[in-house]
């Protein structure tokens, strides 16, 4: 089922206040609901839980399987025997759908003890951005090649589209959004989520169960800022530019500087600025020919 059929917005009665006076109404909040993922092993005892996160139900198998990639726990889908919910039969029917068990191949070249050393060496409490960026190093995550570019009208026209196809957010005003588009401005695939991270999440593992990864050949649009963790997952999942509606930190800015994506924040209301990555850009230079300064958001 992949929490698909789960509802991803609860009705409730609200008081709707304008001015000095109130009135009742429906209203729709988006659904948040605690995840676990868990790794089973043909050779472990008993699952290993390697997450927990809070998510909007739907699109789970694809979220389960996106983290594992995106945090260099799994190289290859072929590694996965099956995603399946939890069937234990001591945990409550309707909190099955909160848990994910992904079971691995046998042949699986897998040690458990990596987990340990996976989540000291990528945990973000206390480490500076320097130590940040080692971690994706170590991984020997290739830097990003593309040698296509993509018109400053196509970036104009995307974040109509994504928000245009976010059905979720349309009735509930309350969700993130990551998108695939083509370098012509198509958009091939759109997730939603309360957690931006959860939304890039769903978008990258459905690519990467579908055998689509690198994604060197589009781009990924978010509906918020840009952070490191996304310029990560990015990077991880060969993507070469990024376009984020809100501002990119600085951290991020490094990590597409670093793997070579390009990086564009602020992409609304026909404008948008560009931090890494300018030659993927077509830009129409101002009439007169000479730089126009102004000042960046």
């Amino acid at each position: 089922m992949d929490g698909s059929v789960r509802s991803r917005a609860s009705r409730l009665r609200v008081q709707s206040v304008k001015g000095d006076t109130f009135r009742y109404r429906q209203d729709l909040l988006a659904v948040e609901e605690p995840m676990e993922i868990r790794l089973v092993f043909p050779r472990m005892e008993e699952p290993v839980s390697i997450s927990v996160t809070m998510r909007t139900p739907g699109n789970d198998f694809e979220l389960a399987a996106g983290f594992l990639f995106t945090e260099g726990i799994l190289k290859t889908p072929e590694a996965i025997h099956r995603i399946t919910y939890c069937t234990d039969p001591e945990v409550d029917g309707e909190q099955r759908y909160n848990i994910v068990n992904v079971f691995l191949r046998s042949e699986t070249d897998f040690d458990p003890a990596q987990l340990k050393r996976h989540f000291y060496t990528t945990s973000s409490c206390g480490v500076c951005g320097k130590a940040s960026l080692e971690a994706i190093r170590v991984r020997n995550v290739p830097k990003i090649r593309a040698d296509w570019t993509v018109p400053a009208s196509v970036i104009h026209g995307m974040g109509e589209r994504l928000r245009a196809e976010q059905d979720v957010f349309e009735k509930t005003g309350g969700l993130h959004a990551a998108g695939w588009f083509t370098p012509r401005g198509e958009l091939l695939a759109i997730r939603e989520d309360v957690g931006r991270h959860n939304a890039v999440d769903k978008l990258l593992g459905y690519a990467f169960l579908e055998r689509k990864c690198p994604l060197s050949d589009g781009i990924l649009m978010v509906s918020g800022r840009a952070s490191f963790e996304i310029m990560q997952k990015a990077a991880v999942a060969g993507v070469p530019m990024v376009v984020a509606v809100s501002a990119p930190s600085s951290l991020a800015r490094e990590v597409a500087r670093e793997f070579g994506i390009t990086l564009i924040g602020f992409a609304r209301d026909n404008r948008f600025n560009i931090y890494t990555g300018t030659e993927r850009i077509q830009i129409s230079p101002p009439p007169s020919g000479k730089a126009v300064s102004s000042k960046i958001r």
